[in-house]
C-alpha cells in the first residue's frame, strides 16, 4: 500500500521542481502547511497577499522563510487580486499548483473560471478526496464531495475520468471503480442505481477508460470482500474499490467527515479537471491534512 507519506516522500526525492501559487496566503494554517511542505522538501511557494500583512504574520510565527530561496512573496491588494494572480502564476506556467488560502471558494474559482486567463478546459472541475484508513490495505478515493450538487450521468462520467487520473498519478495503474447506491440492483425509483448500471456499462463499451467500473453497490459491499461474498456479489474487483462515485454532495460530505472524525483517517483533497490541479483546503482541515492535499496536486500535476 501506498501512504500518504510515501507519496510525500516520493515527490521530495524527484528533480522536478514543483511551484505552488497560495492565493491568500496569510493565513496560519496555510502558512503552516507552507512551512511543513519546505521542511519536506516538496515544493517552493509563490505567496500573493499585501505584502505588509504577510511579511509581519511569516515575521512572527514562521522567520526562517524570510528570504527563504523557497518562498516569493507578491504583493496583492484584496482577495480578488490575490486570486487572480495566483491564476495567472498557473496560466502562465510560473506555477504548476494553485492553492486556496484565506478567501472565499467564489472568488477564487471565478478567476479559475476567467475566459483569458483561467484554467478551464472544458472539462467539470471535481473534488477528489484520497483516504488513508486503518485496517484497509489501500488509498480509498472518495468523489465527489465538494464541487458538483446533484450530478448526472455524463457528469458522474467525467467526475469518474477526473478521479482515475488523481489514482493513476499515485500509482494505481487500474483502478476499480465503485459508483455507489442503497442497493446493488437496478431499481427504477432510484436513479442512483440507473446511473451506476450505465456508467459501468459506458466503461465496459470503452466510453471511460484506464479503469474497472462496477455497480450499482451499497459502499459494504464495494469496500468488503466479505460483505460481498454474503451477499452473493462475485467477481475479480467485488468488495475491492479504489474510487468510490457518491450519488450526491450531500452523501459525500457525509462519507468524508465520517471518514475524518469518526474513522480517524488521514486525507488529502484535490479539485480536479482544471489545467492544473488546485487544492482547496477548508480551515478546519488540519496543516497534515493540507500537506498531504499538495502532495496529491503536486502528484497529479506531473501527469496533466
Amino acid at each position: 500500500m501506498t501512504t500518504l507519506n510515501e507519496i510525500v516522500e516520493q515527490i521530495s526525492l524527484e528533480v522536478k521542481q514543483n511551484d505552488v501559487a497560495v492565493a491568500a496566503a496569510a493565513d496560519m494554517e496555510v502558512l503552516e502547511a507552507v512551512n511543513m511542505a519546505i521542511t519536506r522538501n516538496i515544493a517552493s511557494f509563490s505567496l500573493f497577499d499585501e505584502e505588509a500583512k504577510l511579511k509581519g504574520m511569516i515575521s512572527e510565527h514562521f522567520p526562517h522563510l524570510l528570504n527563504h530561496p523557497k518562498v516569493r512573496l507578491v504583493n496583492v491588494k484584496g482577495a480578488v487580486q490575490a486570486a487572480n494572480a495566483a491564476v495567472k502564476s498557473v496560466f502562465v506556467k510560473d506555477s504548476n499548483v494553485l492553492m486556496k488560502g484565506h478567501i472565499p471558494t467564489a472568488v477564487l474559482l471565478k478567476a479559475v473560471l476567467n475566459e483569458d486567463y483561467g484554467l478551464r478546459t472544458g472539462n467539470i472541475l471535481s473534488h477528489v478526496a484520497a483516504f488513508e484508513i486503518a485496517g484497509f490495505n489501500r488509498l480509498i478515493f472518495v468523489t465527489d464531495a465538494g464541487m458538483n450538487i446533484t450530478p448526472d450521468l455524463m457528469q458522474k462520467a467525467q467526475i469518474i475520468r477526473n478521479a482515475v487520473q488523481i489514482a493513476r498519478s499515485t500509482g494505481i495503474e487500474i483502478p476499480v471503480v465503485a459508483p455507489l447506491a442503497a442497493v446493488e440492483v437496478v431499481n427504477p425509483a432510484m436513479q442512483a442505481t440507473l446511473d451506476s448500471a450505465a456508467l459501468t456499462a459506458m466503461n465496459r463499451r470503452g466510453q471511460i477508460t484506464d479503469c474497472i467500473v462496477d455497480g450499482p453497490l451499497a459502499l459494504d459491499n464495494a469496500i468488503s470482500t466479505i460483505a460481498a461474498e454474503h451477499k452473493g456479489i462475485m467477481g475479480a474487483t467485488a468488495g475491492k474499490a479504489d474510487i468510490l462515485v457518491v450519488p450526491n454532495i450531500e452523501a459525500g460530505n457525509i462519507l468524508y467527515k465520517s471518514l475524518v472524525y469518526f474513522a480517524k483517517a488521514k486525507v488529502g483533497g484535490v479539485i480536479a479537471g482544471a489545467k492544473a490541479p488546485i487544492v482547496l483546503t477548508s480551515r478546519a482541515d488540519s496543516a497534515e491534512s493540507k500537506l498531504f492535499s499538495l502532495a496529491l496536486a503536486i502528484k497529479s500535476s506531473a501527469i496533466e
